[in-house]
């Protein structure tokens, strides 16, 4: 958002998001309505705190046959991690939701497909080394924008989204409220 030139602060939603996300399964919710409530939960609990401010909260699920995977608490998890996906296409699924005052305004649901390629353990233990603990912050232990690239043999998706915010849905919407590059958020 940074980069799109939008004036933002940060403030951590507190939201537990292995408890949430471990309800919403036992709701067998799909990957990306979990993806969609934990965005939403996150909006709400900061619009709370900020009750005149739009609100931006955004979360990403990644699934792959039939499993949902977390962001990686260690290397040696996301080590693992991306053993079980390499020469397998996997979804990512990412949604934003903007609050004002307690009340969800406005949504948005993007998937990508990803297909990640073969690759050797010794590809895999030099790409952990390169990467480091950057691949603890991602559900898919990889930045594309990053080393994560040579990871994929395809993408079908938004760029984006893949970073894990449909960005341009949300420029458009915050567009529509005066909020951009020309007016004052």
């Amino acid at each position: 958002m940074a980069n799109a030139g939008l004036q933002f602060e940060i403030d951590p939603s507190g939201v537990d998001e292995e408890e949430a996300t471990r309800s919403l399964l036992a709701q067998r919710s799909s990957p990306q309505e979990i993806a969609e409530a934990l965005a939403e939960m996150k909006a709400l609990r900061v619009s709370s705190r900020h009750p005149t401010a739009f609100v931006v909260g955004g979360d990403s699920t990644l699934a792959s046959s039939g499993r949902l995977f977390a962001k990686p608490p260690d290397i040696a998890t996301a080590r693992k991690h991306l053993l079980a996906l390499r020469g397998q296409t996997h979804e990512l699924f990412s949604a934003v939701v903007v609050a004002r005052n307690g009340v969800r305004l406005w949504h948005w649901n993007e998937r990508a497909r990803l297909t990640m390629r073969s690759f050797n353990e010794a590809f895999l233990d030099a790409y952990l080394a390169r990467a480091g603990e950057a691949v603890l912050s991602s559900v898919g232990a990889y930045q594309l924008e990053g080393v994560g690239a040579h990871l994929f043999s395809r993408v079908d998706g938004d760029y984006f989204t893949i970073l894990g915010l449909p960005l341009l849905p949300l420029l458009s919407f915050l567009a529509g409220h005066g909020i951009g590059l020309d007016q004052s958020a």
